[in-house]
Order: structure tokens, then C-alpha cells, then sequence
């Protein structure tokens, strides 16, 4: 993990108020895992050895004394297996629970301790099941042994009543301890785990934001930079073209026009932008009548635009917009690809139901193209306000944008 990820890793958990192991003692050891794995191994050992002598066992010498050796190098193992009880914590306990069930002809409960501490670590690091159902496994074989023992008259029953009753104890008191210490460790690190992941989707989240409002702004750009520069274009050649003077400072003074109504609106959209109000981005270049703007200017370029509405006013904002887009698009399209048009059409129907925009030319020729950015953003503003976008050529030759925007019930025109 690089010092970037981690200062923001470290940055999401301070937000998230994630939890963190409490005291010092606890850091340090989290800190030092191979360390705290040798301690432990050392204080196992410490309360597993030395083993009773002769004097101290309460049952029969000749059994004890036979098994005592094999108990002794089994806990030894056992103790050293502590140092993997992180990794593979059924291999110390293993060794622990045989050294027990043999050392239960002690009747002193020799390597009780011993598997308190590894059935702890089984609790702990492969779960509580794992750590019950092992313990009722040692147990089970340890009376089942020294049962054994005691109807061949080798062991007395009280000694192995007391050795079977100090291996339960210790493996019920490391179960319970380990059971507690290990359930909150799971769920610690599942709290930590959804956190991060809780972080990692609210920064995906936000780059996805970002590159959606990058779209949306580059679709915002392109509609009203593409048409502007379109009408002035088609202005500028008209007026190189023609001699007559006073039709050439008109169609200047239209560039002019045309080229500061494109600053105004590219002007209160980035000035929202700026304003962090991304909501609001949207309605700013509707300050004024876009649609019959645009076809001025289209009617300035010299195309033959006729427009006609029915129905009552749009008052949706954001189906206004994408209605004037759609008259933009389609005239700037006549502009550029049929400069021979004799006749186009803008028709604006907003009926209770939907609203519908269609933009009709009679001067493509050729095959169509597949369509640019334009087209494009056409069919995601359609999509943003629940609309259809269409463009493509019909039956009788001529060339359509189409909009079609379904009105929910009960909303009507003004």
C-alpha cells in the first residue's frame, strides 16, 4: 500500500469514525504479531512445564510414569506449535489435546493449560464452531479413555474423574474466552471491511458524478458553440459574397448579435458552474425564448424556417431546454449539411399527454452519416427528461429530428 492510499484511507476512516483498537498495550502487540506469538508460546510453556514428579500425582506410578515421557514431548510440541497458532491454530491444539488425554492418568490435570490456550487461539482465528466442536471431541476421548482405563482396573476412578474434570474445565474456560475475544474481533473487522468499502463507493460514486457533469457540460458546450458558430459562419460567407454593402453590414451586425448571445449563455452556464449549483446548469441559457432565437438567427442565415406551435406554453424547464436543443440541432444541421433547403419546418405540439418537437428540411442529399456529438446528446437529453429522440431520413425523402416527451398525468401546459 502506497503513503497516497493510505493518507487516504487513513483520511475516509477519521470521516467514517471507524473503530480502532483501544490502549496502547493492544496497538503495540498488533504491531509486533511475531513477538506477541513467541510470548505466548513462553507463558505456555512456563504454565505447562514442569510437569508433576512422583510425589505429586494421585494416581497409579506405573501408568504415569510410563506416559509421562510422550506427555512431556507432546506439550513441548505443542508449546512450540504455538508460534503458527495464528495460521494453523488446529496444529498446537492437536498436539495439546493428546498430550492431555494422556496425561490424564496424573489426575493433577497436567496440559489443561496447555489446551485452554490452544483451543483459545482455535476460537479466535478458525471460529467458534471449530472451537466447540473440538472440544467436545477431547473431551468425548478423554472419557472414553479414561473409562478404559478404570474397567481394566488400571486407573482409579477418582483420578480419572478429577484429570477429565480439569481438561473440561480448561477447554470450557479457553472456548468462552476465545468465543468472546474472537467474535469481536470478526466483528471489528467486518465493521472495518464495510466501512472502506462504504468509502471506496462513495469516491467511485463521486467520479461518476464527475464524468456525468463533464458530459453534461461538454453537451452544453457543444449546442451552443456548434450552433452559434454555425449561423455566424454561414453569416460571414453571405457577406463575403455579396456586393451589396448594406446587406453586408447587416448580416455583420447579425455575427455580432448572434456571437454575444453565445457569450451570454456560455457565460450564466459556466457561472453556475462556478456557483456550485450543478442543478441549476441546466435552466440558465433559458432566460429568454431559445427556440424563436434560433430560428431568427437560422431566417438571418438565410434559411427559409417556418415555425409553428400549438398547444399552450412548456413550463417544464428541463423539457423547455431539451425541446430548444432539439430546434438548434436540426437548423444547424440544415445549415451545414442542406444549404440547398427550400422549405423547412420547426413544429412545437404540447398537448396534456406529450410534447412533441419536430424539425423537418428538404435539402439533404446523399447518403446520412452516422452522426456526431450532436445526435448523441440529443438521445441522452431525450433520456434525462424520460423522452425519444429520432433523426433520419422519411419515406418522402426528407430530413427529421423528432422529440417526443410524454407528459405524466395531471400535468398540462400553462
Amino acid at each position: 500500500m502506497t503513503a497516497e492510499s493510505r493518507s487516504s484511507l487513513d483520511t475516509g476512516s477519521s470521516e467514517l469514525r471507524l473503530p480502532r483498537p483501544p490502549g496502547v498495550i493492544r496497538r503495540f502487540w498488533a504491531r509486533h504479531p511475531r513477538l506477541t506469538d513467541v510470548i505466548v508460546a513462553l507463558l505456555t510453556a512456563l504454565v505447562t512445564f514442569p510437569a508433576p514428579g512422583r510425589d505429586d500425582f494421585a494416581g497409579d506410578a506405573r501408568l504415569w510414569t510410563g506416559v509421562r515421557p510422550i506427555v512431556v514431548v507432546v506439550l513441548t510440541l505443542a508449546c512450540v506449535a504455538m508460534l503458527w497458532r495464528r495460521r494453523l491454530p488446529l496444529v498446537p491444539f492437536s498436539l495439546a489435546a493428546v498430550g492431555a488425554v494422556l496425561a490424564v492418568s496424573s489426575g493433577a490435570g497436567v496440559g489443561a493449560a496447555t489446551t485452554a490456550v490452544a483451543v483459545y487461539a482455535v476460537a479466535v482465528y478458525a471460529g467458534s464452531s471449530a472451537a466447540w466442536i473440538a472440544s467436545g471431541i477431547v473431551v468425548g476421548g478423554a472419557a472414553m479413555a479414561a473409562g478404559a482405563t478404570v474397567l481394566v482396573g488400571v486407573l482409579p476412578w477418582s483420578t480419572a474423574v478429577n484429570g477429565c474434570a480439569a481438561l473440561a474445565v480448561g477447554l470450557l474456560v479457553g472456548c468462552l474466552v476465545g468465543v468472546n475475544v474472537g467474535n469481536r474481533a470478526r466483528y471489528v473487522a467486518a465493521l472495518m471491511e464495510t466501512s472502506r468499502r462504504l468509502w471506496a463507493e462513495r469516491a467511485q460514486q463521486a467520479q461518476l458524478a464527475a464524468a456525468a457533469e463533464r458530459a453534461r457540460i461538454a453537451r452544453e458546450m457543444h449546442d451552443v458553440v456548434s450552433h452559434s458558430l454555425t449561423v455566424m459562419v454561414a453569416l460571414a460567407e453571405g457577406a463575403t459574397a455579396t456586393d451589396d454593402a448594406p446587406r453586408a453590414r447587416a448580416a455583420t451586425a447579425q455575427i455580432a448579435t448572434t456571437g454575444r448571445g453565445a457569450l451570454d449563455q456560455m457565460r450564466a452556464m459556466l457561472g453556475v458552474l462556478r456557483d456550485g449549483d450543478a442543478q441549476r446548469a441546466p435552466l440558465a441559457p433559458l432566460d429568454g425564448d431559445t427556440v424563436r432565437d434560433a430560428v431568427a438567427a437560422a431566417r438571418s442565415a438565410g434559411v427559409p424556417v417556418v415555425l409553428r406551435t400549438t398547444g399552450g406554453e412548456i413550463t417544464d424547464l428541463p423539457v423547455r431546454l431539451a425541446v430548444a436543443r432539439v430546434v438548434q440541432e436540426g437548423l444547424t444541421n440544415v445549415i451545414r449539411h442542406a444549404p440547398s433547403a427550400q422549405e423547412v419546418t420547426v413544429t412545437i405540439s404540447s398537448t396534456a399527454s406529450e410534447v412533441v418537437v419536430e424539425v423537418v428540411n428538404d435539402g439533404v442529399e446523399g447518403p446520412a452519416s452516422g452522426g456526431g456529438y450532436g445526435i448523441r446528446g440529443l438521445h441522452e437529453r431525450a433520456a434525462r427528461v424520460g423522452g425519444v429522440a429520432e433523426a433520419g431520413r422519411r419515406p418522402d425523402g426528407r430530413w427529421r429530428v423528432r422529440l417526443t416527451v410524454p407528459r405524466p398525468p395531471g400535468r398540462t401546459s400553462a
